[in-house]
């Protein structure tokens, strides 16, 4: 078994990995270390970050959170049908407005029925 094979996968992975952890490392050690009360405070969650793990918190959040990954997901089918819009020709394209108005009548009545709203 010839281990030169394996040259580039190990690189490809020291590499990776240094580009990940080298950036981290560098801020902890150069960067300021100063926390606050408003770094500790709450960030788009909701909730406070350092509570008892057991407490209730809202559940809008995680609403919103779904509902974003369902409409992100969604959106994420357009790239590749705008790459091949030319080579699928009228009926691909009809298609596809048909998924976009099924998204839009979705997004339309989750607005409607106020999922989308925080307070």
């Amino acid at each position: 078994m010839d281990l030169q094979a394996y040259l580039p996968v190990i690189l490809f992975i020291l590499v990776g990995a240094g580009v990940g952890v080298a950036p981290q490392i560098l801020g902890r050690l150069i960067g300021p270390y100063r926390p606050d009360a408003a770094k500790n405070s709450p960030y788009e969650c909701g909730f406070d970050a350092f509570d008892d793990a057991r407490m209730k918190f809202d559940v809008r959040y995680y609403l919103v959170a779904i509902l974003f990954i369902l409409f992100d997901l969604e959106i994420a089918f357009l790239f590749p049908w705008a790459v091949s819009l030319k080579d699928i020709g009228a009926s691909g394209f009809w298609a596809m407005m048909v998924f976009l108005t099924i998204l839009v009548v979705g997004f339309a009545y989750e607005w409607k029925k106020g999922a989308l709203d925080w307070e």
